[in-house]
């Protein structure tokens, strides 16, 4: 008979957290016509479900749109997705998500969230940053209805507008995080 400590139950956890992010999100999907048709379903989602954005997808010089983010944890956490960043409705770049979070976290969420760059100055700046974006976040997800406070870099220092939204999952805590996008070709 296995007994199971704190310590074996926490380093499980550790140990499942990649595999867990990596579920559902399209890791295994390379094709870009795959990632650009998940975009497209996910604008229509956004704009179907809060009509108000239309304005921003209007007013935006870029959307980075990232159709499904993973994302565990428990105490330490992590989270992974894909999408692609838009000018002018087209496809330009393609980028993947990889987030870290350490905190008083459990659970696992997905959920999809926009990126709209007002101005032509955050847009060329984000393209040519490193991609890392810091930051720390209190919310809870509960089967599809989320509210989260957030405040990150990208947000307080550029014009830059973040929409997360189709939460779905069960998870809860306060944490600190870091997200890097890096452009990927599929």
């Amino acid at each position: 008979m296995t007994i199971l400590t704190r310590r074996r139950f926490t380093l499980g956890i550790l140990a499942s957290t990649p595999l867990l992010a990596a579920c559902n999100n399209g890791v295994g999907s390379n094709g870009a016509a795959t990632i650009d048709a998940r975009v497209d379903a996910t604008l229509n989602q956004m704009t179907s479900l809060h009509p108000n954005t239309q304005t921003l997808v209007n007013k935006s010089t870029g959307m980075l749109v990232m159709p499904l983010m993973t994302e565990a944890g428990f105490i330490f956490g992590g989270g992974f997705g894909r999408g692609a960043l838009r000018i002018n409705g087209v496809t330009v770049d393609y980028y993947s998500a990889t987030k870290g979070t350490v905190g008083l976290q459990i659970g696992a969420q997905q959920f999809a969230h926009v990126l709209f760059f007002m101005t032509e100055d955050a847009l060329q700046r984000f393209r040519r940053s490193s991609g890392w974006v810091a930051g720390a976040d209190i919310g809870y997800v509960f089967n599809d209805r989320g509210e989260t406070l957030r405040a990150d870099t990208t947000t307080a220092t550029a014009p830059v507008l973040a929409v997360i939204f189709g939460q779905a999952g069960a998870m809860i805590g306060g944490s600190l995080e870091g997200m890097k996008y890096n452009r990927i070709i599929p």
